[in-house]
């Protein structure tokens, strides 16, 4: 009789080691991942995004002009784009704080300039500077436009 229950056990005990080592690993639990400023800088950026779409056309308003030109201007963290001249158009919106009414009723250089109605609408539409923008201006004509208004609309 004890080699009878000395055997139940022994194979119970062989069982139970069996079953003890074939039980799914879990994994042990981690710590949360932490990230330095600076990985953190890098998928954030270190700039609020700046991108615009610039047009103009011939027309009186934005509904009713036909498109001839439009450009992309990104100004950070570089000045960028198609834009002729990103660099002095983002120079030029800066110094503005990025309001288009300054740029395009700056004043004029004094340049005659006929009083005929051909009108021309800009428009600026995108980010600045991390804040949506959605701007329209109607010129009298393309002297007006170019009349002392800077590098933005020049393209």
């Amino acid at each position: 009789m004890r080699y009878i229950t000395g055997g139940i056990a022994l194979g119970a005990a062989l069982v139970f080691g069996a079953l003890a080592t074939t039980a799914p690993a879990t994994a042990a639990p981690t710590a949360p991942a932490t990230t330095t400023p600076a990985q953190s800088a890098r998928t954030t950026g270190l700039y609020a995004p700046t991108a615009l779409v610039l047009t103009v056309g011939q027309g009186e308003s934005r509904a009713t002009a036909t498109v001839q030109r439009a450009v992309t201007l990104s100004c950070a963290p570089s000045a960028s784009g198609s834009h002729p001249d990103p660099k002095a158009a983002c120079a030029q919106l800066r110094s503005v704080s990025g309001d288009f009414a300054e740029v395009t009723e700056a004043e004029t250089t004094g340049r005659v300039c006929t009083k005929e109605w051909a009108p021309i609408v800009v428009t600026a539409d995108g980010v600045w500077q991390g804040s949506r923008v959605s701007y329209t201006y109607t010129f009298a004509n393309s002297c007006a436009m170019t009349d002392g208004k800077g590098s933005v609309f020049e393209f």
